[in-house]
């Protein structure tokens, strides 16, 4: 069975960040993901909010780092969790539980952090760069072919 799912969208609000009662950290924030198509009746992109969660150090990440405005790609698998509510109805959630979470736009663009890092909890800490902020060598990179014959090698 396969339960895969990439997202990318704003932060609607700051992430909050809880311990269980056995102290693992757990962070909940929601995102506004655009529709790629518009309303028929308005003529404008809808979205859809879709609630995140990420435990220990994913969650810290998120805490630390993120905030509301933020583009945030999320990397995880889809969760429906039964509930009772206080009234004693049956419930159910619908989210996404985290397993790695990546900045989506860039320091200029957000409020803080680094362009197009993130967290994985099996790969780099995000105070590591990202490939993507490997500065580029000044000069011409491309060399001539010295035994081109014009012939194709296949």
């Amino acid at each position: 069975m396969l339960n895969k799912i990439f997202l990318m969208g704003r932060l609607v609000a700051d992430p909050e960040a809880k311990q269980t009662p056995s102290g693992v950290p757990v962070t909940t924030f929601r995102i506004a993901v655009d529709r790629d198509f518009k309303n028929k009746q308005t003529g404008e992109k809808e979205a859809d909010f879709v609630t995140i969660v990420a435990w220990r150090a994913t969650a810290e990440f998120v805490a630390r780092y993120f905030t509301k405005g933020r583009m945030a790609v999320v990397e995880g698998r889809l969760q429906i969790r039964p509930y009772t509510d206080r009234d004693g109805n049956k419930r159910s959630a619908t989210e996404v539980v985290a397993e790695n979470i990546y900045f989506g736009d860039s320091k200029r663009d957000g409020d803080g952090g680094s362009s197009y890092g993130g967290y994985s909890p099996a790969g780099s800490s995000p105070s590591q760069p990202s490939p993507y902020d490997a500065p580029v060598p000044a000069g011409d990179q491309f060399t001539e072919l010295d035994d081109d014959d014009g012939e194709l090698p296949f």
